[in-house]
């Protein structure tokens, strides 16, 4: 489902009748295979680590797929504030967390 999701806490031409509460979507990945082989050698030589770089950009889509559905879940038809914060887990896992605010807005009247 696709909702306006936006980072300020107004969505210009809507109205927010009522504030649901925080949402969230969290993940935790590891590198796969190919990608701790890959990163790693990278991280020898220097330089970008595509990697590791696709690795938490999965992460950032699927916390940010969960945040939708969370805040679908809750009644909301938009997010606003919306923020990412991501974290070590152990050794070599990421923990992406996305959340933000989930309201129902309606149109402005003209």
């Amino acid at each position: 489902m696709t909702i306006p999701v936006t980072t300020t806490f107004t969505i210009e031409g809507y109205r927010i009748q009522k504030y649901l509460g925080l949402v969230r979507g969290i993940i935790v990945r590891s590198p796969t295979i190919a990608q701790g082989f890959f990163g790693g050698l990278k991280s020898i030589i220097g330089g970008r680590i595509g990697a590791y770089s696709e690795m938490c950009e999965q992460a950032r889509q699927q916390a940010y797929e969960l945040l939708i559905d969370h805040a679908v879940a809750v009644g909301a038809n938009a997010i606003v504030g919306l923020r990412y914060d991501a974290s070590d887990v152990a050794d070599r896992g990421t923990e992406v967390l996305c959340y933000g605010t989930a309201v129902f807005i309606t149109p402005e009247s003209t």
